[in-house]
């Protein structure tokens, strides 16, 4: 009766759209094309507003005392952390870091930080480092804290949830290249318009991931301190958020994640340090380069997560008494000890500035770029072509375009708009509401009235691709880790690499294996998407609750059934927010697709940002945001409130 009733709740909407769209259809006949008459040009507005920005912005009130005070504060931040990392000297730096780490989680760890900060010097990118070290220390802070105001109003309030959904798919599907325009017209190039680009981009990941934590808390444990009398600030604090913990800490990770990422395509407007090494390698081909400057943000990303993660463990875990610690960490505990590890530190750094080392020495340092290019070279001998039996990369790259790629988009490109509108309708409500399909349709429209229907619709089919291929690979790869805590360890780093190395950084080398085309922007967006969709789906197949797989257990489930009955059934909230993320992931890398021969909107937001057209590079990025929308709707299931 429950799906009778709901198939005709589906009939009155359905109704309404063909009602509406078949007069359009014949009144504007055609194939695939969008109708001229119902497209509106946005060029004039734009450019205009763009003149106005550039004209008043040393002049007008909202400059000056709104968006200046931002831009001093943002500057100011930074300064002071990188004049204190700079005052700290590397061994200052490597001393405070090894310290803190093996006060929160041992000398595994202690040694790991140390490490990583001294291969930033071999790699003679000390001075890099630490500007770019400062930049994120600002930047993933202000994205922690805006994240997780916006996934508290989200977590808490439906109404609010609704409401954010959109602006946060906005944040982080809107291409780094789209907004970077905007933010340089109103704070000029430099720090400021690069910290804020971090922020917008990294917020949205704590923000999800704080929600999903406050909205999966245990209803049992909400009702028992709701009967106890608690105020519901007092859930909040006691019962809520310690419940959420573990969400809390995978959106710092992700918050870092994307935070760093984001450090190449910063350096686009000035912000220097690591990006801009990588930048300027990759603009002379010099792939050795590029990876000497890569490394350290991988591994500043490997020091940042490690840390983070052992101080939200040490949050949630019971004091060790006292006589069971061994002397050293009984002197480096409690208030004492945080003094003494910062006078450690002192010392350390007043020993090197003593020494006239407080730069990384430069007779310690090695290079990478003549082996690594070599290797490139190699591969591309050797692998690009001529392989056999399976065919070299190149042979891959081509039927993946030619049997995938293409059939994909002349379907999409071929179809009646109105019918293209209809099935994105019709999905909507199968996933959703009336209200979904209403966003769904309107997004997919909002595509032909902004001129770029031809374009969308070839990115939306690079995307469906690549969302194919991510979500596959990522699942069957998840479901591995989630079986297996050693393969969970071994896979992490080589996650954080994947996330963190800069899209171009190995850009060069997708290209030189699979050549110029839509195929190396998939296989960019497919690395790039794939570590959050691993990430999320462990996560959810680890907090399934275990009486109840072993209740499957002792029923005499097999493996196979309990993953396909049990694990993946209760672990339904984290899987659709893997989709969201890898939807929303690959659409954000889509503009490596027009840098690398894959032409449609990726290309646009481009040339926009190259030419300084604001009307190019935002109608291109409003369309990818219009696309982001469509496929959240249709891919996230929703309830009528």
């Amino acid at each position: 009766m429950r799906g009778l009733a709901a198939r005709r709740g589906l009939l009155l909407p359905m109704g309404v759209a063909v009602a509406l769209l078949i007069p359009l259809a014949m009144v504007f006949p055609g194939t695939g094309s969008w109708p001229a008459a119902l497209a509106v040009d946005l060029s004039g507005p734009l450019g205009r507003a763009g003149d106005w920005i550039i004209d008043h912005r040393d002049s007008h009130p909202l400059f000056l005392y709104g968006f200046g005070h931002v831009s001093n504060a943002v500057v100011v931040s930074v300064r002071a952390v990188y004049v204190l990392l700079l005052a700290a000297g590397w061994t200052g730096v490597t001393a405070l870091a090894a310290l803190v780490a093996w006060r929160l989680a041992g000398v595994r760890l202690a040694l790991t930080c140390a490490a990583a900060f001294a291969a930033c010097g071999l790699l003679g990118m000390w001075v890099p480092t630490m500007q770019t070290l400062a930049l994120m220390v600002v930047a993933v802070a202000a994205s922690v804290v805006l994240g997780a105001l916006l996934g508290l109003a989200a977590g808490l309030f439906p109404r609010a949830d609704r409401l954010l959904r959109p602006v946060l798919d906005t944040m982080q599907i809107l291409p780094a290249f789209a907004y970077l325009l905007p933010m340089v017209l109103v704070f000029g190039i430099g720090v400021p318009a690069a910290v804020l680009a971090t922020v917008v981009y990294a917020a949205p990941p704590m923000a999800r991931l704080t929600a999903l934590g406050l909205r999966e808390a245990d209803a049992g444990v909400m009702e028992a301190a709701a009967s106890l009398g608690a105020t519901g600030r007092q859930r909040l604090l006691t019962a809520r958020l310690p419940l959420a913990r573990r969400q809390l800490l995978l959106g710092v990770n992700q918050a870092i994640m994307t935070g760093l990422s984001m450090a190449v395509i910063a350096s686009v407007i000035g912000a220097g340090g690591l990006g801009d090494r990588v930048y300027q390698a990759l603009a002379s081909v010099d792939v050795g380069a590029a990876l000497a400057a890569g490394i350290p943000i991988v591994l500043l990303a490997v020091v940042l997560d490690r840390t983070a993660d052992a101080a939200g463990r040490r949050l949630g875990a019971a004091p060790v008494p006292a006589r069971e610690q061994h002397l050293l960490r009984r002197v480096f505990s409690g208030w004492y000890g945080r003094l003494l590890t910062l006078l450690a530190a002192v010392a350390a750094a007043v020993a090197g500035r003593i020494a006239g080392s407080s730069l990384w020495p430069e007779s310690w340092t090695v290079s990478l770029a003549d082996p690594v290019n070599s290797a490139v070279a190699w591969m591309t001998d050797h692998l690009y072509s001529g392989v056999p039996v399976v065919g070299g990369t190149a042979d891959w790259a081509a039927r993946y375009t030619g049997w995938i790629l293409d059939p994909l988009r002349s379907g999409l490109q071929a179809a009646p708009w109105w019918l293209l509108l209809l099935v994105a309708c019709a999905l909507a409500l199968l996933a959703g509401t009336w209200r979904t399909a209403l966003t769904a349709v309107l997004a997919l429209g909002a595509v032909g009235v902004l001129g770029v229907w031809e374009a969308s619709l070839d990115t939306l089919s690079q995307v469906l691709a690549a969302v194919a291929v991510t979500l596959v690979l990522g699942f069957a790869i998840a479901v591995g880790a989630a079986r297996s805590a050693r393969a969970e360890r071994l896979l992490r780093p080589v996650l954080d690499v994947c996330q963190t190395l800069p899209q171009f950084v190995y850009l060069i080398p997708v290209v030189a294996l699979f050549g110029v085309g839509r195929a190396p922007a998939a296989a960019a967006a497919v690395v790039y998407a794939l570590p959050a969709v691993v990430r999320i789906t462990v996560q959810g197949l680890r907090e399934v609750d275990p009486t109840v797989v072993e209740s499957a257990r002792s029923l005499g489930a097999t493996r196979s059934q309990l993953l396909r009955q049990v694990q993946l059934p209760l672990a339904r909230p984290a899987l659709l927010l893997a989709v969201n993320q890898a939807v929303v992931l690959v659409l954000a890398v889509v503009i490596i697709g027009g840098l690398v021969g894959g032409g449609a909107l990726g290309y646009d937001v481009v040339l926009g940002l190259a030419q300084g057209d604001l009307a190019t590079g935002l109608v291109a990025g409003a369309a990818i945001v219009c696309l982001g929308l469509l496929l959240d709707r249709v891919t996230q299931p929703t309830k009528e409130a």
